[in-house]
């Protein structure tokens, strides 16, 4: 009989109440600062990082190996046959490689490392997803062959109140040239098919960039029914009006705001603002 665990790094963005709940295996990612190590979700929170980010940009990192490696020894020794990672995009961490290459060194253990190509709440949500077919009783081969189809239907877009952050954390991806801050053009980002951040358009201010996002989701509303999530880097109250906005539209079946994790949170900044979309039918 398969017994199956899903592990999920922390750019994922579940709330540790969800991880518990779930039965969800958590990686965190590493943020460094000049005095010391922390623990993505575990050790430090994002507002702690927005609170220090004048005084220090921190670096982010790869899960440690012996983080991962205690996980993998742990799922053995309670007696798991299969695992299933859901991952950050390859395109903007090596956490996936690493996973990949990890589990090479337990035979033992059946496994399927998915790449999502997204990070943040989309990420989270083929993680959701995952683990409602783990406890529907889903078999290992039956959820693998259904991720392609769960990824399909979740999309995200975000705004940053400025791409500095991007750019100190080499995560600027193909957004790079596409701004202009003097002219308080604000980009919409999204990831491409690699999972790179690229620009969709450009807007002028906040409330003009805020607007975009929201007619995106409107256009995926016209032909589908949809799960939303409002998305916030230390932007809650924005948040909040953003969420009271669509609360007349049509086809929304559910209706959510997620706030980044501390490790994501180092690259957008604080204020940013996105929605992370699910096609349901």
């Amino acid at each position: 009989m398969q017994k199956i665990a899903l592990i999920v790094d922390s750019a994922c963005d579940l709330s540790l109440e969800v991880i518990k709940e779930k039965n969800i295996r958590l990686l965190p990612l590493r943020i460094s600062y000049s005095h010391g190590e922390y623990k993505d979700k575990i050790d430090i929170s994002a507002d702690e990082i927005y609170g220090n980010l004048e005084k220090e940009v921190p670096k982010t990192s790869l899960p440690s190996a012996e983080d991962l490696e205690k996980i993998l020894i742990d799922l053995e020794n309670e007696g798991y046959t299969h695992v299933i990672a859901v991952t950050i995009s390859s395109g903007l961490s090596g956490t996936f490689n690493s996973i990949r290459l990890a589990l090479e060194e337990h035979p033992n253990l059946t496994s399927h490392v998915f790449d999502t190509k997204i990070l943040a709440m989309p990420e989270g949500i083929v993680a959701l997803e995952v683990a409602n077919l783990i406890k529907e009783g889903k078999s290992f081969e039956e959820i693998v062959s259904e991720l392609p189809t769960i990824r399909k239907n979740i999309i995200g877009y975000f705004t940053v109140n400025t791409l500095e952050y991007l750019k100190k954390g080499g995560r600027i991806g193909r957004v790079a040239g596409t701004i202009g801050d003097m002219l308080n053009l604000k980009p919409i980002v999204t990831v491409d098919e690699e999972g790179i951040y690229y620009t969709v358009c450009k807007a002028r201010g906040r409330k003009q960039s805020i607007s975009k996002l929201i007619s995106f989701l409107k256009d995926e509303l016209k032909e589908n029914k949809c799960n939303v999530w409002v998305l916030h880097g230390g932007a809650l109250d924005e948040a909040k009006s953003v969420l009271e906005s669509l609360k007349g539209l049509n086809n929304i079946l559910s209706l959510d705001i997620s706030q980044i994790s501390p490790a994501l949170g180092v690259h957008g900044g604080p204020g940013l603002l996105g929605l992370a979309i699910q096609k349901v039918c």
